[in-house]
């Protein structure tokens, strides 16, 4: 039997789908005061990888563009220790300016959010995204290290 964090970690699969289901991470930049800047964003996995859209103007970019580093994290649970469960990242994040691929993330991210139901963005969703994403940039979070867990793997016991 392995130790407690053994017991508690996700694998690969576990983790995709984790993401999948979840909607908010909190992404976490380093400030030039030395505090840390927490931010929730909305988020698409491509390929394994987390991405995002922000403006261009804000905090989280000028932050990465002093240091490319930023901790993210998504969990869920309803509160009680027995149900805690997600996921931590440490990144270096690329981002990316380029008009068509910042568009092209926005209507991914407007798409996964879009209420159930909805088969394609509509066209003044497109529109409002194709204007939004000149002011905007994509993040893409490369992962260095992660820490995973699902407290309900142990059963309620600890």
């Amino acid at each position: 039997m392995g130790s407690r964090r053994d017991q508690i970690k996700m694998d690969e699969t576990e983790v995709l789908t984790f993401l999948a289901g979840e909607r908010v991470m909190i992404c976490a930049t380093n400030g030039r005061d030395g505090f840390p800047h927490l931010m929730p964003l909305w988020y698409v996995v491509r390929d394994g990888r987390l991405w995002a859209w922000t403006f261009a103007k804000s905090q989280k970019v000028k932050n990465l563009e002093r240091d490319a580093r930023a901790s993210i994290q998504v969990e869920a649970g309803d509160g009680e220790y027995a149900q805690l469960r997600g996921v931590m990242f440490k990144c270096d994040v690329t981002v990316h300016r380029d008009l068509e691929v910042v568009q092209a993330l926005g209507e991914e991210i407007f798409a996964r959010y879009a209420p159930p139901g909805a088969e394609e963005l509509a066209p003044e969703v497109r529109a409002m995204v194709a204007k939004q994403a000149e002011k905007r940039v994509g993040m893409e979070f490369v992962e260095r290290e992660r820490a995973t867990w699902d407290h309900r793997k142990l059963g309620g016991v600890y």
